[in-house]
């Protein structure tokens, strides 16, 4: 027996698929329209989306690379309303280590496991798209933790900022061979700043961010302990992102770097926050030995600076050939480099990971090496 809801079903070519925007216009009007889209409320200002929801914001979230996943770590800083991001990366035999540290909004204590799960967000009205993409869909932290062998929110207040940890196994997760070269900037027909050349490692991610950000925050980059001398710079000076519900007298994330009385209270503090370092760093950074580093957007305009025009004198009989090497060529004694340095790095206790850096010339072939003490 057919019934009359039955033919209403499929007369005039399929009516009830027809009438489903109705129905669904009706209930967003009665219930609105954040209803359809949200599957939980967890509180604190925070949901679960919708499946159908997370697919709409793009959910699908391809980090390929380390470089990937600092812009997520820094997008996430950005959208929480920070006006600092401080970010200290190292590499050493269990892989690659990244903190972010940054001076927004921070997560609620009962948030900071929960924002690693697939399509947790706070930004329920404020997915947007900017360079990489679109942003605010609830899946880059969790994608960050598929992706890491550890990733966890160190530390974090509410209008106080917050710290992440994440760290990467490189024969799972690439990164560029090449971690030491810093990008080109230069600036466009508009004077507008922008990357030209350089590999497209950590230090251009993060330099292209800070460039697009330029007008929302200020980014600084380093190792432990450069950012460390910063981050206590920075609160010494009063400075610190607004939030909207700031409580008052929060206790930011940073202000336990900036009032570490020693060393030894320096390094606990330091590592509670996902930074790793010695004691003698630690003692280095009080004397100001260890000295704040600029933002990158301040580094790359004072590259851009003109120098004095020195003229030589012209040798005629210079040999003007050039000399080029191929790619392969230049990795396999990239190699070779790194092995020997290794060796000589053991004794004398410097931190045997390197990345050469190997300048060619027409008549020189220069090899730079950035030596670190092991912690």
């Amino acid at each position: 027996m057919t019934t009359e809801t039955d033919r209403s079903r499929h007369e005039a070519g399929g009516g009830a698929i027809a009438r489903e925007p109705d129905l669904l216009s009706f209930v967003a009007q009665v219930a609105g329209e954040d209803e359809l889209r949200v599957e939980e409320d967890l509180g604190e200002g925070f949901v679960r989306l919708r499946v159908a929801e997370a697919e709409r914001r793009q959910a699908k979230q391809d980090i390929r690379c380390v470089e990937d996943a600092l812009i997520e770590l820094l997008r996430n800083a950005r959208d929480a309303g920070a006006r600092a991001i401080f970010v200290a990366t190292t590499r050493d035999a269990s892989g690659r280590h990244l903190t972010v540290l940054d001076d927004g909004c921070g997560i609620p204590a009962e948030m900071q496991e929960r924002v690693f799960d697939a399509r947790v967000t706070s930004k329920l009205t404020s997915v947007h798209e900017d360079a990489w993409g679109v942003h605010g869909r609830g899946m880059a932290l969790y994608s960050i933790r598929q992706n890491a062998e550890v990733a966890r929110v160190m530390a974090s207040v509410p209008g106080g900022g917050t710290a992440i940890y994440a760290r990467f196994d490189p024969t799972s997760l690439g990164e560029r061979t090449d971690q030491s070269t810093r990008p080109r900037v230069e600036r466009d027909d508009d004077g507008n700043l922008v990357v030209t050349t350089g590999p497209h490692n950590l230090l251009r991610a993060a330099t292209e961010f800070a460039i697009d950000a330029a007008d929302r925050v200020r980014v600084f980059m380093g190792s432990p302990s450069d950012v460390i001398a910063t981050v206590r710079a920075w609160r010494a000076d009063g400075r610190a992102g607004e939030c909207d519900g700031r409580a008052p007298g929060a206790q930011a994330v940073g202000a336990a770097l900036a009032q570490a009385p020693t060393a030894a209270a320096l390094r606990e503090r330091a590592a509670r926050l996902g930074l790793e370092v010695s004691e003698r760093s630690c003692h280095r950074v009080l004397s100001g030995e260890i000295a704040p580093v600029d933002d990158l957007l301040a580094q790359a305009r004072a590259e851009l600076r003109p120098q004095p025009v020195r003229r030589r004198p012209v040798n005629l009989e210079r040999d003007m050939r050039g000399l080029r090497i191929a790619r392969d060529d230049m990795d396999e004694f990239r190699d070779a480099v790194r092995a020997a340095y290794r060796e000589l790095a053991r004794k004398y206790y410097l931190d045997g990971d390197c990345d050469p850096i190997v300048t060619v010339r027409s008549d020189r072939l220069t090899i730079g090496i950035d030596v670190r003490k092991e912690r």
